[in-house]
């Protein structure tokens, strides 16, 4: 038989195994080796007559002699290179704070099922309980959305998503863009100064402030509720999808918010 040739054994690396604790808690928080038996464990007596070099550093001065001109001055006099303060503040004033820290520019953050052209369900405020189309997410985090205004008198609003239930129904933009001019801003009421009150007569004259919308918004509602009007017709069930936003949402006898299908 013709010789075979051994097979070269390959040497293990070896493995690189997790540490292990030199000691550890027992029950009850007792630990297994004791402060003696550490000692021998740390072989700590190795060094019980070994001494480190001392490292001696140079002294850096704090004063130094200056020079100091005019016959009756001593000619030099010993002063601090580093000045103490003069004043001391009484009161420890609260340092001014990064502008980065500002809760309007926090990251906004919406639920996944929240994009425009979804329909929502408000749950709170002067419209409750009416389907609404959600037309984009501002940047202070609210929902911008209309009923539309022409099918249940939801006019241009915004919402917090905490009190809105996102629907499976949808109704497709298209190339339908939200002006700009539509944010935060946009919905900010200018609060009017009060007068100053000059007698009795004016506690009783004094009347509530109605909100009025101007002519700009109500042109900017037109504009965006015929954009809406029209995706509505095009979706393939737009003469019940108009029902669908016209109905308000109720929950009747033996029907359960967690047991539905939105």
């Amino acid at each position: 038989m013709a010789p075979v040739e051994k097979a070269k054994k390959v040497a293990k690396s070896a493995k690189k195994g997790k540490k292990h604790p030199l000691n550890s808690y027992l029950k009850g928080g007792v630990l297994r080796y004791s402060k003696a038996q550490m000692y021998k464990r740390r072989a700590l007596y190795r060094l019980k007559d070994k001494k480190s070099p001392v490292v001696q550093k140079e002294k850096v001065p704090i004063k130094k002699v200056k020079k100091i001109g005019g016959p009756k001055n001593g000619g030099e006099r010993t002063v601090y290179l580093r000045k103490p303060k003069a004043n001391y503040p009484t009161k420890t004033f609260v340092k001014k704070r990064p502008s980065k820290a500002n809760f309007s520019e926090h990251k906004r953050t919406t639920r996944r099922n929240l994009k425009p052209g979804t329909v929502l369900i408000l749950l709170a405020g002067r419209h409750q309980g009416k389907r609404v189309v959600l037309l984009k997410t501002l940047s202070s985090g609210l929902l911008l959305v209309t009923g539309p205004f022409a099918l249940n008198s939801c006019p241009l609003r915004r919402v917090s998503q905490r009190y809105v239930i996102g629907t499976s129904s949808r109704v497709d933009l298209g190339a339908f863009q939200v002006p700009e001019h539509l944010n935060d801003a946009y919905f900010r009421r200018l609060k009017a100064k009060k007068e100053k009150k000059s007698g009795e007569a004016d506690i009783f004259a004094a009347k509530k402030e109605r909100f009025v919308p101007n002519e700009q918004r109500k042109k900017d509602q037109k504009e965006v509720d015929s954009a809406l009007l029209k995706a509505i017709k095009a979706h393939p069930e737009g003469k019940f999808f108009k029902k669908y936003l016209q109905n308000m949402f109720a929950l009747h006898s033996s029907q359960y918010p967690h047991r539905l299908r939105f």
